[in-house]
């Protein structure tokens, strides 16, 4: 048995976080395995708000106001195995130091927005990250694989940089026999560069197909966008309902930030979950997928309106299960949570 230290952006909130799944799978999965797991987690209003998860399972989870009631943390780090750092923790690189100076085992930080880290990184943002604290950890573990490790390496200094994806727990996510709501939806929150994609494989196909039924949800979308008529907007679906979400739709489509999509081997979370569900997935292009997810057998790729249409409307039903099942045998064998807290306990 480890004793590990997360502190995190949020683990006990998913509104607006997708930080908040990949926590809550992974320390239960940890706690599983016979670890003992504690989550700190800085308490801010607009997370107060909207706690839907206030005591998650596999971890004790302390919230704490400010650096000072976190600093009065300090023996609880030096008695841990393993402390883990995650990207964008308010004051992130004042806890990163007292971590890297307090923590007894071996310290790490975990980036679920390696892409994002590395271009704030080289315009000299330290708002979660310095490249001291690079150097610093024992471990960086990034959410990005491929290439991108040999740069954390090669040209930040990480000691030991490696791959810790996303995941997904198949205890929560798994196929329903429930009637297809949509043809085609999509969930994530609002982001500038996710905007046009969305515009060119949802709202194009939903403009040329009339008698399509599709849907879009996620928080924090402009309230002056222009939705087709038959787009159903969602305001946010609580990691409770996900299930039932994927499961409403004949396919999900998966789309992927711009930085995230230009470094390549960065799967999404939602990914995960739809493959799970055995939801086929019609998804961007990006270097690194075809490692996770055969194109054309276990995936669809697209990239344009008539792509995504002649899937949504030419491929045989038997075609279309066939690629959901698919998908979903390739989760389980490969991308499950204890997979993750696997691979952690071999990196750590």
């Amino acid at each position: 048995m480890a004793r590990i230290v997360f502190l995190g952006l949020a683990i006990t909130s998913s509104w607006g976080n997708g930080h908040a799944t990949t926590y809550r799978g992974l320390v239960r999965a940890l706690a599983r395995r016979g670890h003992e797991v504690t989550f700190l987690e800085r308490d801010v209003p607009w997370y107060a708000a909207e706690r839907d998860l206030p005591a998650p399972p596999g971890c004790r989870t302390v919230l704490y106001r400010d650096l000072d009631a976190l600093f009065g943390h300090a023996g609880l780090l030096r008695r841990s195995d393993l402390a883990v750092l995650g990207s964008y923790v308010p004051d992130g690189v004042a806890v990163g130091e007292w971590l890297l100076a307090e923590a007894g085992g071996v310290r790490a930080f975990y980036d679920i927005d390696t892409p994002v880290t590395l271009a704030r990184l080289a315009r000299g943002d330290d708002l979660y990250l310095a490249p001291h604290l690079v150097r610093g950890f024992d471990l960086y573990l990034s959410f990005t694989g491929g290439p991108t490790l040999a740069t954390l390496e090669r040209e930040w200094g990480a000691r030991m940089a490696r791959p810790l994806y996303c995941s997904v727990d198949p205890e929560l996510y798994f196929p329903e026999n429930a009637p297809k709501r949509w043809d085609l939806g999509y969930m994530g929150t609002w982001s500038a560069d996710r905007q046009p994609p969305l515009d060119a494989l949802l709202c194009a196909p939903a403009k040329a197909w009339p008698a399509g039924r599709f849907v879009v949800a996620g928080p924090q979308y402009p309230p002056d966008l222009v939705w087709p008529p038959n787009v159903t907007r969602i305001e946010h679906v609580a990691p409770g309902g996900h299930r039932g979400f994927y499961n409403a739709q004949r396919f999900t489509l998966n789309l992927t930030r711009a930085d995230m999509a230009a470094a390549g081997h960065s799967p999404s979370v939602r990914l995960f979950e739809a493959a799970a569900c055995a939801v086929p997935i019609i998804s961007d292009q990006w270097p690194g997928l075809e490692t996770l997810f055969t194109p054309g057998e276990e995936i669809v790729l697209a990239e344009t309106p008539d792509q995504v249409l002649a899937a949504l409307r030419q491929l045989p039903e038997p075609r279309r299960r066939a690629l959901g099942d698919a998908a979903r045998r390739r989760v389980l064998a490969a991308h499950t949570c204890a997979h993750r807290a696997a691979e952690l306990e071999v990196h750590a």
